[in-house]
C-alpha cells in the first residue's frame, strides 16, 4: 500500500506518478500535460514532468489514471441536500417550485437538519472531486437561534475543503413568500449588513488560495432588496473586499419583472445599481439579449453555469459560449440539491458538455437558409468544461493560487481510477470524467496538498451512517 500523506502532513514532499493522462484546466495548447509526474512540496505544486523520486519524497502511484485539477463549484444551496426529488415540486417551473420545495420546507430546518444535510451536500461533492465550494445560503431570519454560517465553517474544515460563504438573505419578501412562517421573515438591512461585516472579520481571507472567503450575495437583485439597498450592499462589498453574487435571468419571470418595475433588462438594472464587474459573478443568465450578453462581457462579470439544474426546472440552457467570446468569466456550478438531484461535479460537468452542443444544434439552420453549421459538436470541447469547471470557477471566486495544475498553484488534485466498465474501450482517457460521466474511482482528492480522499474513502464518514442519518431526517421531515 502506498504511503499517503494524510491531512495532517501538508509539508510533507509527495510524488504522483505516472499518470495516464493529465488535464490542467487551463486554456489552448496548454489544456493538457504530457506528465507524467506532479511533485508537490509544502501543498503547492512544484514540478510537473518526468521527475526523479527524491529522498523521503512520499508516492501516490497514478499508473492507469487520469489526474484533473480538483473541481471549483461556484454555486449551491447545501441545505437543500435534504429536498431531493420532492413529488410536490418535481414537474414545475422554477417560481412555482420555490414556493411547493424550498420555500415549503425551509422552516422545519433545525440546527440538527441543516448541519446535516450540509454534511451530505460536502460529501458528496468531494467524491465527485471537488475542493472548493461556494454555497449561496439564503437560511438566515430575525431572531435566528443557531447560526447556519458558523456551521457550513465547520463541516467544510472538519473535511478539509475549501469554502467560501456567499451571504445571502433578502429585506423584503415575494408574494409567494408571504404567508409563510415567521422562520422565513426577511432581514432588515443593518441586521444583514452587520452580519456581512461580522462574517467577514472573522472568516475572510484574501490571500490567493485561501480555505474561506465571504461573498455578499442578496438572494435575488429583483426581488430580494430595494435598489437603494442594492447599490448600499455594492458600495459596502467593495469597503470589505469580497466579491458580489446573486441569482440572476434564470427564466423568462425576471425579463418580465425587471421591464415591469424597471423598465430594463435585468442585466441593465444590476449594471445601473453596482452590481456588474470583475468582482461579481452570478448564477444562471439563462435568458439574455445581445446587448445584456456584451454589457456582462465588457464588465467582465462572471457565471455559475447550473446546467441540471436549468435542465430539471425548464428554465433552458445558458448561452455560455456566446458569454465567454464576449469576455464573461465561466464557471460552473451545482446549484441546490432540491432542484439537481445529483449535485456533483462530475455529472454537472457532463451535462454542460452535452447541453452546450445540444443548445448550439438547436440554433442549427440548413445552408438555403443563412445556416453555418450542421450540428452544434464545436460548442464545446472536454477541455473548455474542464476550464470552466476548474481555473474558470478559481477566477470567478478572486482564488488566483488555484489557477489549474501548474507549478507555483495550490495542490488541488483529483486522481480518476477508470476501473469502471463505463470506461472501457475510451481512445482518450483524459475525457473519460466528463465525456462518459457516472462516478470515476477516486484514487484520491487533494486538498492544498492534503490527502482528503484516499482510495475512495472520506476519512471519518462512514456512507451507510450517513445514508441512515438522511432517511430519518427525510422521515421526520415528510411526518412534520
Amino acid at each position: 500500500m502506498n504511503d499517503f500523506p494524510t491531512m495532517s502532513d501538508k509539508s510533507a514532499s509527495c510524488l504522483i506518478r505516472n499518470a495516464a493522462a493529465i488535464m490542467t484546466g487551463l486554456p489552448g495548447d496548454a489544456a493538457r500535460h504530457s506528465g507524467p509526474d506532479i511533485r508537490i512540496t509544502d501543498g503547492i505544486i512544484t514540478a510537473i514532468g518526468r521527475l526523479q523520486l527524491m529522498a523521503d519524497e512520499r508516492i501516490i502511484d497514478a499508473s492507469d489514471c487520469v489526474v484533473y485539477p480538483a473541481w471549483v463549484n461556484t454555486h449551491h444551496h447545501l441545505f437543500q441536500s435534504l429536498l431531493k426529488g420532492d413529488p410536490a415540486g418535481i414537474n414545475l417551473s422554477l417560481t412555482p417550485w420555490l414556493a411547493a420545495t424550498p420555500y415549503r420546507y425551509r422552516a422545519k430546518f433545525d440546527e440538527e437538519n441543516f448541519r446535516l444535510a450540509v454534511r451530505i451536500g460536502l460529501v458528496e461533492l468531494m467524491r465527485s472531486g471537488c475542493v472548493t465550494v461556494a454555497d449561496h445560503n439564503y437560511l438566515y431570519y430575525p431572531g435566528m437561534p443557531f447560526d447556519t454560517s458558523e456551521i457550513l465553517f465547520e463541516e467544510a474544515a472538519a473535511l478539509g475543503l475549501r469554502f467560501v460563504l456567499c451571504r445571502g438573505g433578502a429585506t423584503r419578501t415575494r408574494q409567494l413568500e408571504a404567508e409563510l412562517p415567521s422562520a422565513l421573515r426577511p432581514e432588515t438591512l443593518d441586521d444583514f449588513m452587520a452580519d456581512v461585516a461580522r462574517l467577514t472579520a472573522r472568516y475572510h481571507d484574501s490571500s490567493p488560495a485561501a480555505m474561506r472567503r465571504v461573498a455578499m450575495a442578496p438572494t435575488t437583485p429583483l426581488f430580494s432588496m430595494s435598489p437603494a439597498e442594492l447599490r448600499e450592499t455594492a458600495a459596502e462589498a467593495r469597503r470589505l473586499g469580497i466579491r458580489l453574487h446573486s441569482h440572476l435571468s434564470e427564466t423568462v419571470g425576471y425579463q418580465e419583472a425587471a421591464q415591469g418595475m424597471h423598465g430594463c433588462s435585468p442585466v441593465a438594472f444590476a449594471g445601473e445599481h453596482g452590481w456588474l464587474g470583475s468582482d461579481v459573478w452570478f448564477a444562471h443568465l439563462v435568458k439574455l439579449d445581445a446587448e445584456e450578453i456584451r454589457l456582462l462581457g465588457s464588465t467582465g462579470t462572471g457565471i455559475a453555469h447550473c446546467p441540471q439544474s436549468n435542465g430539471r426546472l425548464g428554465s433552458g440552457i445558458a448561452p455560455v459560449q456566446a458569454l465567454e467570446e464576449a469576455g464573461v468569466a465561466v464557471s460552473i456550478g451545482v446549484d441546490g440539491a432540491a432542484s439537481n438531484e445529483a449535485a456533483d461535479m462530475i455529472s454537472e460537468t457532463h451535462a454542460a458538455w452535452l447541453m452546450q452542443r445540444a443548445r448550439a444544434g438547436e440554433l442549427a439552420r440548413p445552408a438555403y437558409a443563412g445556416g453555418m453549421h450542421e450540428g452544434g459538436a464545436h460548442a464545446a470541447s472536454v477541455e473548455d468544461v474542464v476550464r470552466w469547471g476548474t481555473s474558470g470557477g478559481a477566477r470567478v471566486l478572486g482564488l488566483s493560487g488555484v489557477n489549474g495544475l501548474q507549478p507555483g498553484m495550490a495542490a488541488d488534485i483529483a486522481v480518476y481510477s477508470l476501473d469502471d466498465p463505463r470506461y472501457f474501450g475510451l481512445h482518450d482517457p483524459a475525457i473519460g470524467p466528463v465525456a462518459s460521466g457516472g462516478r470515476p474511482v477516486l484514487k484520491c482528492l487533494l486538498a492544498g496538498g492534503r490527502m482528503v480522499v484516499e482510495n475512495d474513502c472520506i476519512p471519518g464518514v462512514d456512507l451507510k451512517e450517513l445514508g441512515r442519518e438522511a432517511a430519518g431526517a427525510v422521515r421526520r421531515l415528510l411526518a412534520e
